[in-house]
């Protein structure tokens, strides 16, 4: 009797083993799915977090870089590079920056202030097409009545006895702006120098056109002078006209 009960006793342990095996095994894989499952979330939330960072972080680069063209395109309101009392002084219309580099020559070798005039409206590419009939300086050249607006025309020239007025040829005469100017300003009792840069047209009526639109002052001819002109020259130039 007691060999059946130890060996019943024997078999229930065993079948009590088996079936804490089976309990362990059962419950792993679930663990297992379940840690995977957290890990895959974690990474994904992990590699939204990286691409929300670089996307802020490429628009940002981008405002940047946009900021300082837009600053850039602002017309400028004060002319003068340098207003240091002088008697004589440089005003200088630029489109392309041509003119302007002769007239800081000329205003280095006489010691002169100088002053740019800006339009209101600045001149792109496409305005300065002179093989498109439709181009805004096409059409303002087309027309002598027009008179385009200047930004920053509070220029002074009380005090100076010497006026150097330059620009670029457009069409065989000074852009329509000069005669705005030219027009908003006594010259009485002033020597007005033309001067003008161009593909290689001559100042032509340019200058005494712009005279007769003054109706002041004592006009000297001016001349065309080139993009590359040295300072030696531009004083070989002035010395020809006393």
């Amino acid at each position: 009797m007691k060999k059946v009960i130890i060996s019943l006793a024997a078999v229930f342990c065993m079948l009590g083993f088996t079936a804490c095996g089976n309990t362990d095994n059962s419950s792993s894989p679930a663990a297992d799915t379940s840690a995977q499952t957290q890990a895959d979330l974690q990474g994904t939330e992990s590699q939204q977090t990286e691409q929300s960072a670089e996307v802020t972080e490429s628009e940002q680069s981008d405002e940047e870089k946009a900021a300082p063209e837009q600053t850039a395109e602002q017309p400028q309101t004060d002319g003068f590079d340098e207003n240091t009392g002088a008697d004589t002084i440089v005003v200088y219309f630029s489109a392309t920056g041509t003119t302007k580099g002769v007239a800081e020559r000329i205003a280095s070798v006489t010691n002169a202030d100088i002053y740019e005039l800006i339009p209101a409206e600045l001149y792109s590419d496409a305005d300065l097409d002179w093989n498109d009939k439709n181009s805004r300086t096409t059409i303002e050249m087309n027309d002598p009545n027009v008179r385009p607006a200047i930004a920053n025309d509070t220029v002074d020239l009380d005090g100076y006895t010497t006026v150097y007025i330059g620009y670029p040829i457009w069409w065989g005469d000074a852009p329509r702006m000069m005669s705005t100017f030219v027009e908003a300003h006594d010259f009485d009792g002033k020597t007005v120098i033309p001067f003008c840069t161009s593909g290689g047209s001559g100042i032509g009526r340019s200058g005494s056109n712009l005279a007769s639109q003054a109706g002041s002052g004592n006009w000297l001819d001016g001349n065309r002078l080139d993009a590359n002109i040295s300072e030696s020259e531009i004083q070989d130039w002035i010395n020809g006209m006393n």
